[in-house]
C-alpha cells in the first residue's frame, strides 16, 4: 500500500502563497453579473468548474475578461439571454448559482439541471422554495430548471434542511427583491460569508450569520 514517510525535527522555513476557494469563487462569480458595470475577482483558482461557470457566463452575453490566470471582470449589463444550456454546465453543479443570480437581476432564469440533482437524490427543492416564497414561479422541464417573476418581494424563509447551495441561491436572488428578506435554518459555510462579503462591496447591505 503507498504512504507517507515523514521525519520531522526540521525547522520550515519559506513562503506559500494561499490559492483562492473554489467554492467561494463560485458563488462570488454568479453574484458579479448583477452588476451592470465592470467587476474584478482576483487571486481566482485556475481549476475546471470556475472556467467552465465562466463560459456559461460568456454564452449569456455577460463580458467576461480575462485579464491573467488568477484574475477576471465581469460585467452583466451586456446579458442577453438567461437560458443557460450546455453539456459542460450539466456537469458541474455549481451552475444553478446563475439561477439566483438571473432570477434576481432579470426576473427569469433557464438553467440546465446539473448531473446527480435529479429530484430525490440530490434534490434542488429547497432552492426552489426560497425562489417561490419570494415570489417566483419554479418547475423543472425537460432537463431545465425554469424559474420566472413578475416581481420579487422579500420574504422570511425557512430552510427545511441546512443546505448551501440553497442558500447562496436564495441570497443571490433576494439581493434586488423589493423589502427585506430573512433566511432561517442557512449554511454557515465560510464561502457563504465570502460570497456574503461580496455582495456587501457591491453595495448590499446583508448580515451573515455568526459562526459557532
Amino acid at each position: 500500500m503507498e504512504q507517507y514517510v515523514i521525519k520531522g525535527g526540521n525547522p520550515l522555513v519559506g513562503d506559500v502563497v494561499i490559492g483562492g476557494a473554489k467554492n467561494a469563487a463560485l458563488g462570488i462569480l454568479a453574484a458579479a453579473i448583477m452588476a451592470d458595470e465592470f467587476v474584478t475577482v482576483t487571486n481566482l483558482p485556475d481549476v475546471k468548474d470556475v472556467n467552465i461557470l465562466l463560459e456559461a457566463i460568456s454564452e449569456t452575453g455577460a463580458a467576461v475578461v480575462r485579464d491573467e490566470r488568477h484574475t477576471v471582470r465581469l460585467n452583466g449589463k451586456t446579458i442577453g439571454s438567461c437560458v443557460v444550456d450546455n453539456s459542460y454546465v450539466k456537469k458541474m453543479r455549481a451552475s444553478y448559482y446563475l439561477l439566483g443570480a438571473l432570477l434576481g437581476k432579470y426576473h427569469h432564469a433557464e438553467v440546465a439541471l446539473p448531473g446527480g440533482c435529479n429530484i430525490g437524490s440530490r434534490p434542488i427543492d429547497q432552492h426552489l422554495k426560497g425562489f417561490r416564497a419570494l415570489g417566483a414561479t419554479g418547475k423543472i422541464s425537460n432537463g431545465m430548471i425554469i424559474v420566472d417573476a413578475k416581481k420579487l418581494v422579500g420574504a422570511r424563509i425557512y430552510f427545511d434542511k441546512v443546505s448551501v447551495g440553497a442558500t447562496i441561491n436564495v441570497m443571490l436572488a433576494a439581493t434586488l427583491a423589493e423589502g427585506r428578506t430573512v433566511l432561517e435554518n442557512v449554511a454557515k459555510e465560510p464561502h457563504i460569508v465570502d460570497v456574503a462579503n461580496m455582495l456587501n462591496s457591491m453595495g448590499l447591505i446583508l448580515r451573515v450569520p455568526v459562526l459557532m
